[in-house]
């Protein structure tokens, strides 16, 4: 996959199992326009135990059977994915994209793509549409914050992390990281400036 791939020391049949015990994909309810989901949950993507050979395999073995024929829609959970951790790399994406049929491609309609950091934005607006063809950039539609998502998708009918809601009120505390002023990265709280309304801000919000 990446320089982590060489740390992989389990089995094929051990690496599904790992990925059916986490659930890092997993087809649950539909969107508003009726279509299936598939819901993926980045930060618990085992990235230095799987290789991307057994993920393709999973997927062709466990979820695409599953969609079937017809529309559906990702929702890709981006909550505290660190690129050292569970990212898997950029040929490794790729290698995944490609291997994924033609037909399910094109019935992919819509990517929702939550709490995206300010690095994966620049990533995909750089590489985005040289990575992955059949027009998946365009599909992407950013969700800064659930209560975007909940517009597209039926609340009741898909289960997300603890982790995500602890990451929405932290978001609630820092509104700049939605538009680039502020660091996405883990925040580490110093003594404010006294002058500076968005460090009073966040010291109301930890307060």
């Amino acid at each position: 996959m990446n320089s982590s791939s060489s740390t992989v020391t389990l089995s094929q049949p051990d690496q599904e199992r790992l990925l059916d015990k986490l659930e890092v994909f997993k087809i649950q309810g539909r969107d508003k326009r009726g279509r299936k989901i598939l819901r993926v949950i980045g930060k618990i993507f085992p990235a230095r135990l799987v290789s991307s050979e057994v993920v393709k395999k999973y997927l062709e073995k466990k979820i695409f059977p599953k969609l079937k024929v017809g529309p559906f829609s990702v929702v890709y959970v981006h909550t505290g994915v660190q690129r050292s951790e569970n990212f898997p790399g950029i040929s490794a994406l790729r290698s995944i994209y490609d291997a994924v049929p033609i037909n399910v491609k094109d019935d992919l309609e819509a990517v929702y793509f939550v709490h995206p950091s300010l690095q994966a934005r620049l990533f995909l607006a750089t590489f985005g549409r040289l990575l992955f063809s059949g027009g998946l950039y365009g599909k992407v539609k950013y969700m800064n914050r659930q209560e975007f998502l909940w517009e597209h998708v039926r609340r009741n009918e898909i289960e997300m992390p603890e982790f995500v809601y602890d990451e929405e009120e932290e978001l609630e505390c820092r509104p700049m990281v939605d538009y680039g002023l502020e660091s996405d990265y883990p925040r580490v709280f110093c003594a404010p400036s006294a002058d500076s309304p968005v460090s009073m801000y966040s010291m109301r919000c930890i307060a």
